[in-house]
């Protein structure tokens, strides 16, 4: 009977491991299995382990199976990278071989407009965890600033040492934050040109990204003592296993900030998880200092002032036309509030505040103090607090 059985499950396993290999893999089919059996995670390929359950790509055939054993499974949520591309023109064509100079107008802002002859500086011990679709590790401009590289988007789920961006908005971010010029001076700077990047692939080319995987990311870089996590992506409705991982992350000591989203005008637009209160949620400005339709709008004017609640815009920044570095070696021009995030994320970046007993919260107060007002005066929708600067 034992030995019936046996061979039973054993046929049975089988027959799940193959319907994941040959059928799952070219489906969109991410479910979180709400389950801590070992026969479940061995019967089905794990790709992100949670409290409560894991992640798996099922075919339709396991997930009637999952159904007719009464295991309860859920959709997994996805993002998307939070960009749009401009329009060229003359002066902004959005692809080059070399920059338009070594300072972005986005940059140049974020300094006060205060650099004259000087380059930008800071950052040195500080770790940015950046969460997106990769980066050019060959990029001369950036390839003495990456210290840490994994995928959680690959097929398999996690590999070490692989973060190849082969669509732009990655290596964007990873620009804006921690550029250095490359050895000869002559590329383009981030605001925090002495930092260092751990980069975390965990979007696709498409720029859609499962939130097992982001969640998986923002664990990780928490685990591996990071001081700031970058995330610029989003969706419009929240996932739990991010919130927890947020949670999970601002526990560890790490500050966490997110692009706003680009769903503008309607109040109450904030993206997730830039909507959670544990984040610093960040929409966008151009260089006139106008916020563009597009950016989100917060819930700001039904919260008390000042007091980050859920669905708040907090911060603005440089979000439109940015100049920053690109996957083939080159320099491209994108506009989004992921721009204005990454800027938010490279002066924390400079002005961390390391000897504080709590380096985070010092860190996040400091660019309240930095942050200036703009119209409409006040917390309002549509610029939070203000846009901070040196």
């Amino acid at each position: 009977m034992n030995i019936k059985k046996g061979l039973f499950f054993f046929v049975f396993t089988s027959f799940l491991l193959a319907a994941t290999t040959t059928q799952a893999a070219t489906n969109d089919n991410r479910y979180l299995v709400k389950s801590t059996s070992s026969f479940w995670k061995k019967s089905l390929i794990v790709r992100n382990v949670f409290e409560g359950g894991f992640t798996a790509d099922l075919s339709d055939w396991q997930l009637r199976m999952t159904k007719i054993f009464g295991v309860e499974v859920a959709p997994v949520k996805k993002l998307n990278i939070l960009a749009v591309t401009p329009v060229p023109t003359p002066k902004t064509p959005v692809k080059s071989k070399t920059p338009a100079g070594p300072v972005a107008w986005g940059v140049g802002y974020t300094y006060g407009n205060d650099l004259d002859e000087e380059l930008p500086t800071g950052g040195k011990d500080v770790v940015v965890a950046i969460l997106d679709t990769g980066v050019n590790r060959n990029h001369p401009d950036l390839k003495n600033r990456i210290s840490d590289c994994a995928d959680f988007s690959a097929g398999a789920g996690f590999v070490n040492g692989k973060c190849d961006d082969k669509n732009d908005h990655g290596t964007h971010m990873a620009g804006i934050v921690a550029a250095d010029g490359g050895a000869k001076g002559l590329g383009i700077y981030g605001v925090a040109p002495e930092s260092k990047l751990a980069i975390y692939k965990v979007c696709d080319t498409d720029g859609t990204c499962f939130s097992d995987d982001v969640a998986s990311a923002i664990r990780y870089a928490a685990d591996q003592k990071v001081n700031i996590i970058l995330i610029s992506i989003g969706s419009d409705t929240e996932s739990t296993l991010i919130n927890n991982a947020v949670v999970y992350a601002v526990g560890k000591g790490a500050l966490v900030i997110a692009a706003g989203g680009n769903d503008g005008p309607d109040s109450d637009g904030i993206d997730y998880p830039a909507a959670q209160s544990e984040v610093i949620s960040v929409g966008a400005l151009d260089a006139k200092e106008d916020v563009p339709e597009w950016s989100s709008r917060g819930n700001n004017e039904n919260s008390e002032a000042y007091l980050r609640e859920p669905g708040d815009l907090e911060l603005i920044a440089p979000g439109v036309n940015i100049e920053s570095t690109g996957k083939d070696g080159d320099y491209v021009t994108l506009s989004g509030t992921s721009m204005a995030a990454a800027h938010v994320a490279g002066l924390a970046a400079k002005e961390w505040q390391k000897d504080a007993d709590n380096p985070a919260d010092a860190t996040r107060d400091l660019l309240h103090k930095f942050t200036q007002d703009i119209l409409p005066l006040g917390d309002d929708e549509d610029s939070g607090w203000g846009v901070p600067t040196l």
